[in-house]
């Protein structure tokens, strides 16, 4: 062992910096944690200030010592290279250690210790903890808002049949995953559509598509087993025979009839609200805007002017007002442009302002996507003979949308987060529900609850986005 310079940490004695530095390191910490979980100042003998500091320093020192470039020790290599690069980094990183262990004891005496969580009144929620009763007696609405106690399984029952049919991708064959793509950005979105807007609505107008619907579920799945020579005509022949069997056979009028059964009654969308209408309105928004947005990208790198100009004053008009003036317009403005015969639900009104704004950023990340490509790539792609579409659709737009998932996750995480907007116009979502309950005499004084509730939820919803787009650029990911 070489002689031992404490003011420069070095390779040669990493040993005695390992363990000198992780000693005071580990000291400063457990001074802290000692202090806030049982409050024990091991420095207490020393005078206020001197205690207060004490372990920051310890903890800086410690850090110092194993601030060693290239130790060859991979686990204090990613330590020095993601919080320790710096002394100034040391600092930051041990004040925000530091101020999590503070905060730990506190967060859990409100979040569990002191919290109350049996009762169905107020009258349980006298501690210091919160209340999370508050929290079960409004879960149902905070779920599925002012939608009908006893019609809410018609809501369960779309969403878990959505759910088996989105995740038909991860069952399908080599052999089938080429028809992957009609089902997704075609098929599924229709039957979502006719599941969402007729099943959940009910009334006689889901009647009239009931048969199709159960029809054309049933045929696309039996299809992915199907031959290729012989597609053509099953697609053809089954589902309309399928849609007879279930109409006059199986279901036949005397058991059903057309609009006449009790058990789905019309539900407006004004009634629709909670989780299950921010899902609602983030899973069409972001079915609508991709190819919107991939369609005005295009546009705005086309050769021709006048696609070129639509594009970009689509692009700018929509970025350049925001999102709750485009809602304000959608519900108030846009109707009375209308015939007076005309009517366009709310909801839908929504969903296309939503759509048409997130449409715009979509568009520019995919353009920079499209402007990453090399030059080279779109000349290799003509040398083969390709037009514009199989070009773009077969070389260009695989190699743009990869490098772009972050940017795309990004908006689409944009999305869901602004859709607590939808306020404005009068639905009311899981944060317009919680606005509403909050409001409420009997349970006034409980707002901290129901937003960290919603706090969570949306962070469960947005790190789950965020990890599977981050596992998509990792599966496509060319360069070693």
């Amino acid at each position: 062992m070489s002689k031992i310079n404490f003011l420069k940490p070095d390779k040669e004695n990493l040993t005695t910096f390992l363990y000198m530095g992780s000693f005071l390191f580990v000291i400063s910490v457990i001074d802290v944690f000692l202090n806030s979980f049982f409050s024990l100042n091991i420095t207490g003998f020393l005078p206020a200030s001197l205690s207060f500091v004490i372990p920051i320093i310890l903890g800086f020192i410690g850090l110092y010592f194993i601030r060693i470039e290239h130790s060859g020790n991979k686990f204090l290599d990613q330590v020095n290279k993601n919080i320790n690069t710096s002394n100034f980094n040391a600092i930051l990183s041990l004040l925000i250690i530091f101020i999590i262990i503070k905060s730990i004891p506190p967060v859990l005496s409100w979040f569990v210790v002191d919290a109350s969580f049996a009762g169905d009144s107020k009258d349980v929620c006298s501690g210091t903890g919160a209340c999370w009763t508050y929290i079960k007696v409004w879960f149902r609405r905070f779920m599925y808002g002012m939608y009908p106690n006893a019609e809410q399984w018609r809501i369960n029952l779309s969403f878990i049949a959505l759910a088996l049919l989105g995740s038909v991708g991860y069952f399908a064959t080599e052999k089938f995953k080429k028809y992957l793509t009609l089902y997704y950005v075609v098929i599924y979105p229709f039957i979502a559509f006719l599941f969402i807007f007729f099943f959940i609505s009910g009334g006689p107008v889901f009647f009239d598509f009931s048969y199709g619907i159960i029809a054309a579920v049933i045929s696309i799945i039996i299809g992915f087993f199907i031959p290729s020579k012989f597609k053509f005509y099953y697609f053809i022949f089954v589902p309309i025979t399928l849609y007879i069997a279930l109409k006059y056979f199986i279901f036949y009028e005397e058991l059903i009839e057309l609009g006449k059964l009790d058990g789905l009654n019309w539900v407006e969308t004004g009634a629709w609200g909670g989780l299950s209408l921010t899902f609602i309105i983030s899973f069409f928004c972001l079915i609508f805007c991709f190819p919107i947005g991939m369609a005005f990208a295009l546009g705005r790198r086309s050769d021709f002017p006048l696609i070129r100009y639509i594009s970009i004053g689509f692009i700018e008009f929509w970025r350049g007002v925001p999102l709750i003036t485009v809602l304000f317009m959608s519900a108030v403005m846009f109707p009375m442009f209308l015939p007076a015969d005309f009517f366009i639900d709310k909801l839908v009104r929504c969903i296309i302002a939503i759509s048409l704004f997130e449409a715009a950023y979509v568009a520019e990340v995919i353009r920079g996507g499209l402007q990453a490509l090399p030059r080279g790539q779109y000349e290799a792609a003509k040398s083969l003979g390709m037009g514009y579409w199989r070009m773009h659709i077969f070389v260009i737009l695989p190699q743009a949308l990869k490098l772009v998932i972050p940017g795309i996750a990004n908006t689409f995480l944009a999305l869901v987060k602004d859709t607590p907007l939808i306020f404005v116009v009068g639905l009311l979502e899981i944060v317009g529900m919680l606005n509403l309950a909050k409001t409420n005499p009997e349970w006034l004084g409980f707002a901290m609850e129901g937003y960290v509730f919603a706090a969570i939820i949306f962070w469960i919803i947005c790190y789950a986005m965020s990890k599977y787009s981050y596992n998509l650029e990792q599966k496509y990911k060319t360069e070693r």
